[in-house]
This record gives C-alpha cells, structure tokens and sequence, in this order.
C-alpha cells in the first residue's frame, strides 16, 4: 500500500502472489484460474506456456481463448464512508487497490473486464472489454477522486442489472454500511440473469473491533452528525448491533447465492486474491464468454 502508483501496487500484489503460490504446498492451486491443465504426452508443444514454466517448473497446456473467457464487471463503492481508516491507508484505497488487482489478474487471462463505481448513484461506467489500453482506463476511473456523500446500494445494483444482459461475473466492493433488506431485490435481479456475484466487504479493523480507547466527538462521514462517545461504554453495545448486521448480510448472501466475503483493511491483498479464488475453486464454476 506504500507504492504511490495503483497500476503497479496492483502488479506487486499479482506478482507477489504467483511467487508466494510457487513457495506454497499450493503448487497446482493457479490451474482452475489461469485456465490451464497439466500437460500430457501427445498435447502439441506449441501450446505449452512458458511463463508459468519458469514460476512453477512444471509444463501447463493454456485453454483456448473461446472456451476460456469470461466477462467481468467490478462495482466500486466510493461513497464517504470509505474514505474512514485508521491505518496508513484508508478503506477506500484498499478497496481501489483490490479491484485494480482483480483487473490485473483477470486481464493477464484475457478476460473481459468492465467497472462502475457509485455512491448514492452510478459515477462512472466502463464496458467489460479486453483490448490494448482498456486496462489503463481501468485503473484512471478507479482513481477519479470521490464525487459522493451517502451510499445507496440498491440503486447502483439495480442499474447494474438493468445494463449487464450477458452473465459473467460481477464483484461488489463496498463497506455494506446499509440496510441488508434493500439489497435483496437488486441482488435477486443480477442473479437471475445468471451472473456469478461476489461481494467484498472492505471494513477497518475499528469497525471490526471497536478498540477505541478515549472518549472521542464521532463524525458521521455522510450525514455530518456528531455524537460524543465513551467507548468503554459503548463497546458492547455496538458489537451486538454490527455483529448483527453482519450476520443479516451473510444470510442475505447466502439465500441469494452471493459469495460473501468481509474483509479487514489489515489483511494483505494477496491473501484477499487467495480467498477469492478458493471460494471460486469450491464453488467448481468457470463461466464462458457468452455467444
């Protein structure tokens, strides 16, 4: 997070995982992901690819484009409340480098990728695209400074689904800090097109947890309200209620066939790329570009 460019924190991150899955017990793990399978006896040499040769030293045949290919769309959240952090970086940055390393990983398999970000309505649009220098417009629309103040998760999800007709994958990245019951109805649409959804919930560790230690003015980054807090008070209290809410959104996921996934700011992104794709690994789908 220390590198100022987010093409390439985006590329470290990639980079960083492919070495860390060569260091790994989890050598053949990249296969279902990259598209690849091991080669065997009678396979044409032509179609061997050398690079991931060189990283693992074992010989993968890459699938062809057409069977391969799927089309995935990022929504990003940029409302205010994602700029709150109280590490060296914020919310907001953690989940711009997140879905900068979706793009990068998924463009290095010539996949088609799109990206909306939001807040209280959609800001910018990009089609899922895979051609030379979409990428680049990728990472600039990502880093477009904030635009917003509230966030209304139901509106960009149900735009999203009014606009993405053929199904693919689409990965949410937002901090969820809404009401659970006007997601479902969106949610319910983007599904029934057939798209695979993953949602990321990117939370600072004090959201999480609630460590403050001083009596504190607490700002509401969207609303503007103060209130003065004692946390030694408010502690439990508050836990009961997020941890609530938590577990509304997890069930909400879970009857709509979300992949859910909270993540805290202090998890190392290459972790969070694992994450994702083992969930993908468990769940056994590969989505081909549609006709």
């Amino acid at each position: 997070m220390s590198i100022r460019s987010l093409e390439l924190r985006a590329r470290a991150v990639v980079e960083g995982f492919w070495n860390g899955l060569h260091r790994s017990p989890y050598h053949g793990f990249s296969v279902e992901f990259t598209e690849y399978r091991q080669y065997t006896p009678g396979d044409d040499p032509r179609h061997v690819d050398w690079r991931v040769y060189a990283r693992s030293d074992r010989h993968y045949i890459k699938k062809f484009e057409d069977e391969t290919n799927l089309r995935c769309h990022l929504l990003l959240d940029r409302s205010r409340s994602m700029e709150f952090g109280t590490l060296s970086h914020s919310k907001a940055q953690y989940a711009a480098t997140l879905a900068a390393t979706f793009a990068h990983f998924l463009h290095q398999q010539g996949d088609a990728i799109g990206l909306m970000t939001f807040d209280e309505q959609v800001r910018e649009l990009l089609p899922a695209r895979h051609r030379p220098g979409h990428l680049r417009h990728i990472y600039h629309a990502i880093e477009s400074p904030a635009a917003g103040t509230t966030t209304r998760l139901g509106t960009p999800i149900e735009r999203a689904a009014d606009l993405l007709h053929k199904r693919g994958m689409v990965i949410l990245l937002s901090d969820f800090l809404a009401d659970p019951a006007e997601l479902e109805k969106p949610l319910l649409r983007l599904a029934a097109i057939g798209h695979e959804i993953c949602a990321f919930q990117i939370l600072d560790p004090s959201e999480r947890d609630f460590q403050f230690q001083q009596s504190s003015l607490f700002e509401d980054a969207e609303s503007g309200a103060t209130l003065h807090i004692d946390p030694a008070a408010a502690r439990a209290g508050y836990l009961d209620r997020f941890n609530a809410h938590q577990q509304s959104l997890a069930a909400l996921c879970a009857r709509v066939g979300v992949s859910w996934h909270p993540i805290a700011t202090d998890r190392p992104l290459g972790l969070a790329l694992f994450d994702f794709l083992q969930d993908r690994a468990r769940r056994g789908r590969i989505i081909r570009r549609a006709s």
